[in-house]
């Protein structure tokens, strides 16, 4: 538990902060403390065996009370209550079960306790304690501390104390608090009075025999012993010392059997061998104790009136490197550690001591070895016991600090496999992706109904011959951006782009029941757009044509090296050539799409016949509105309805009309949002896609006859596929629309494999 108090005025071990996260994260929940952490600006794992700043400390507690809303005192009373618990889980309990066996004992070896696992915690610089006995069954706990402040953690560590080991209920209130002037400055001295409201005198007993439940079986010879002398068993029971008339010990035998030990009053009167060895000043005994030595803990002036206080305390004292011989200024000075014991009859000072050595490793930087430590004293065994502890928590601490490598090493990698999966997603279909990595065959699949797009810049190669490479990619790049955009709002597939040429695709991957209206508002979006680009030779908004063909397709992933998920059909060439044959500005559709637009709210103009490029006379239409829907909506924009900027007019008006409140509303939403992105708000249709594998298996391609048909530059067939999950842009889809049964289309089995798997 002295881990709770192990601070001194610089820095302090790591197992305070993490017994704090602990408490936020048990009582608060972890998001509580990841923004208590992101607020004081800490790390987020502490080390059990490295010293931190006090700074940390405090600046926890600070924000924790900023945002519990608690006052501090309120705080680090549950801290101290929470803390007493923290150590018990962490390997305490038996040693602290052990301390004492009433509160008042607890409570007056806590020095010692301290004094013990300085120890292994060499920075410890411990707050002490001293407790006095009232007549009236109260008590008075004195704490010390070198920090302002903490004094409400003794209370709850106290409380819980009592509470778990003697059955106890207690009152504590602070009757004094001063500020003694010691030797190493201020020093905060706080009196508690304890005042118990429930005391269990039995408990204690009774909870030190908790290793069995069975009662304690008398010894048969002791009851044989009690029936021959049972004169001898009664004074046993009533046991008084005898003490012998003189003392059968020589002062030389005395010096050598304790030669670390001192005896002083104003002067040193008497010193073991072995420290007058060290310290041959003390062989003249005309000198006071103070010009020695140093008292290291508790930290009390040096003098009999102080020392007296802390009796119970194990004093450490260390020799001043002044008064000591050559040889030892460039050694460490060294340290002993004892009790103070008082002698009344010859009013003076009792220190029994021994070297304070922690390790093998100290032992030889003083040039001292185990002989110099008499062999009565245990701190032989200390010395061997805990170097074998020193390197276990060594081991312990590498093994902390590998931990917390693995940890940010394992986040690490959980980032960039995430950056790895989202860039293969982009580039095939999920469910095709996580086949490859699987190390299986991906099978072709055919789609029955389908809506493929295409679309190009007008007077592209001009444009190419008339301005610098860098303003081409500069120009595509922001018209690609936009229309990528648009995809992740109408859950289209992004098949590929070549150039100027962009191609999307509707109900491939994944099969929906809309995709010809999501394919017709993409295009709505497109030629509102591409009037947000400038053509880096006019100066004016680029002008696009997009062509729409709705049919059967198969799809497949082409290829071992850099994979292509593919596009194969007639659908494919027809799409791309309405793009070809359409005018700038216009969405040309075929019949199938018309037919299927037909009564669904969108307003189409016929175009009359056209020759066709490959399929002779053809009947085909102009894409103009959408008359339910807003222009915000088909945009994917975060409007208001209360901000009269930002109303849109639906898409009832020919493309050319809908810029200035496209541009407005764009304006408007980049002024609410603070910054350059707008919120994709993705649009709501009827249906709820899934992905999932083809539905049926194509043909196998050696018996099939592929072939390419050439085209101007409008034929395409690659691969590629959005970041963001297609199932969550429909999680909110809610249905607003009735889609009419689609007329059936000629599913011909003539398979063409477009000009976009052949430049790849």
């Amino acid at each position: 538990m002295s881990n709770g108090c192990v601070f001194n005025s610089h820095v302090q071990y790591g197992f305070i902060n993490t017994c704090l996260k602990s408490l936020v994260i048990d009582r608060f929940g972890e998001e509580t403390w990841d923004k208590l952490r992101d607020e004081a600006r800490v790390q987020d794992t502490f080390m059990t065996y490295e010293v931190y700043t006090d700074d940390i400390t405090m600046q926890l507690v600070t924000e924790a009370c900023k945002m519990l809303d608690l006052e501090q005192s309120v705080l680090l009373r549950q801290f101290g209550e929470y803390f007493f618990d923290f150590c018990k889980k962490s390997g305490y309990d038996h040693m602290l079960r052990t301390l004492g066996g009433n509160l008042f004992e607890f409570m007056e070896n806590l020095d010692s306790l301290h004094s013990y696992l300085s120890l292994s915690y060499k920075e410890m610089n411990a707050p002490s304690f001293r407790v006095e006995k009232n007549n009236d069954g109260t008590l008075l706990l004195h704490y010390y501390s070198d920090r302002r402040g903490l004094c409400h953690i003794v209370p709850g560590i106290i409380g819980a104390v009592a509470k778990d080991f003697f059955n106890s209920t207690l009152k504590m209130d602070i009757v004094n608090q001063i500020e003694e002037v010691e030797r190493m400055g201020k020093k905060e001295h706080i009196v508690f009075l304890i005042t118990p409201v429930f005391l269990d005198k039995d408990f204690s007993k009774r909870s030190l025999l908790k290793k069995s439940q069975n009662p304690v079986q008398k010894n048969h010879w002791g009851t044989v012993r009690s029936l021959i002398h049972p004169e001898k068993d009664k004074t046993l029971r009533r046991f008084e010392p005898v003490y012998p008339d003189n003392l059968c010990i020589d002062l030389k035998t005395f010096c050598n059997a304790f030669p670390f030990h001192i005896v002083f009053d104003e002067e040193v009167r008497q010193a073991g061998v072995t420290i007058q060895r060290i310290v041959p000043e003390l062989q003249t005994r005309c000198g006071q104790l103070d010009q020695y030595f140093t008292i290291q803990n508790p930290k009390v002036t040096f003098n009999i009136c102080s020392i007296r206080k802390f009796i119970n305390s194990h004093f450490i004292l260390r020799t001043k490197r002044e008064i000591m011989p050559m040889a030892w200024k460039e050694r460490p000075m060294l340290e002993l550690r004892g009790q103070m014991i008082w002698m009344p009859l010859l009013r003076c000072m009792l220190y029994l001591a021994s070297p304070l050595l922690r390790s093998l490793q100290e032992l030889e930087e003083h040039c001292m070895h185990l002989s110099d430590i008499a062999p009565h004293d245990a701190t032989r065994d200390l010395i061997l016991l805990n170097q074998q502890r020193l390197a276990e928590m060594e081991l312990s601490n590498q093994l902390e600090r590998k931990k917390e490598e693995l940890h940010h090493l394992s986040k690490h990698l959980e980032e960039e496999r995430q950056k790895t999966e989202n860039l293969l997603y982009a580039m095939l279909p999920k469910h095709v992706a996580n086949q490859l990595k699987e190390g299986k065959r991906v099978e072709a699949g055919e789609f029955e109904e389908c809506t493929i797009l295409f679309s190009d810049v007008v007077t592209f190669t001009n444009i190419c011959s008339e301005c610098e490479p860098i303003q081409i990619v500069s120009m595509l790049n922001s018209m690609y951006l936009k229309f990528d955009r648009l995809t992740s709002v109408h859950n289209v597939y992004k098949v590929e782009t070549i150039g100027d040429a962009y191609m999307v695709v509707g109900g491939v991957p994944i099969l929906m029941s809309s995709h010809t209206e999501r394919v017709a508002n993409f295009a709505l979006g497109m030629i509102i757009a591409a009037k947000e680009v400038t053509n880096p030779v006019t100066g004016c908004p680029i002008q696009i044509r997009v062509g729409l063909h709705s049919g059967p397709v198969l799809a497949g992933v082409v290829g071992e090296k850099m994979p292509r998920y593919c596009l194969f059909g007639d659908t494919v060439n027809t799409a791309s050539r309405m793009e070809s044959h359409g005018l700038p500005d216009k969405i040309h559709i075929s019949p199938s799409v018309y037919h299927a637009l037909r009564n669904k709210g969108y307003q189409m103009e016929e175009r009359g016949e056209i020759e066709v490029k490959g399929k002779g006379r053809m009947q085909t239409y102009f894409l103009q509105r959408n008359l339910k829907v807003t222009e915000s909506e088909i945009m994917g924009l975060l409007v208001h309805n209360t901000d009269s900027v930002r109303k849109m007019t639906h898409s009832g008006r020919d493309c050319d009309s809908q810029l200035p409140q496209y541009r407005a509303a764009l304006k408007a939403t980049q002024r609410l949002q603070k910054g350059d992105s707008c919120p994709l708000v993705p649009m709501k249709y009827g249906d709820s896609p899934t992905e999932s594998k083809p539905p049926a298996q194509f043909i196998d391609p050696q018996k099939s006859s592929i072939t390419g048909k050439p085209r101007d530059s409008e034929s395409y067939g690659s691969l590629y596929s959005e970041k963001s999950s297609l199932d969550e842009l429909t999680e909110e889809s809610t249905p607003n629309k009735t889609d009419d049964k689609k007329p059936s289309i000629d599913k011909r089995r003539k398979h063409v494999h477009t000009r976009f798997c052949l430049l790849f």
